[in-house]
């Protein structure tokens, strides 16, 4: 049974879910390039065809193009199964961070959570974003 891309888990095996990064749309991307290459083809002089080169060039161009893509998309992946090693690393040891106000707060890390707007710790009852954390301690 074959798998449909657009329906498959964004999120990678392992004990912590990572949240999928929101999908955004670039009106520039490689399937506008596809497109303009196929009708660069289909209307070109038979007369005059293109340039052989430039034909490998532009492909070449679009590979790498769509390399880098998966590159990225692999490079956020990794980032975000790093950030979840960290937080759960982080359970029972003490962390320092600034509150609301700008006050200094220090407590032990009870549980780490992975939610959809990165992985984060819980201290007594409050909820610290990994990205607040100042300070750890043993």
């Amino acid at each position: 049974m074959p798998i449909n891309p657009t329906s498959a888990s964004t999120s990678t095996p392992g004990p912590f879910p990572t949240a999928a990064p929101p999908a955004t749309k670039d009106p520039l991307g490689k399937d506008t390039f596809l497109n303009l290459l196929v009708a660069q083809l289909k209307y070109q002089n038979p007369m005059s065809p293109s340039d052989g080169t430039q034909f490998l060039a532009q492909t070449a161009q679009f590979t790498m193009v769509e390399k880098l893509t998966e590159l990225t998309e692999l490079s956020k992946k990794l980032m975000a199964d790093n950030q979840s090693l960290v937080a759960a690393g982080l359970l029972g040891r003490t962390v320092s961070w600034a509150d609301p106000s700008g006050t200094i707060q220090h407590g032990t890390v009870t549980s780490a959570t992975f939610g959809s707007e990165g992985p984060s710790v819980l201290v007594g009852e409050q909820t610290i974003p990994l990205s607040q954390i100042r300070d750890v301690n043993a």
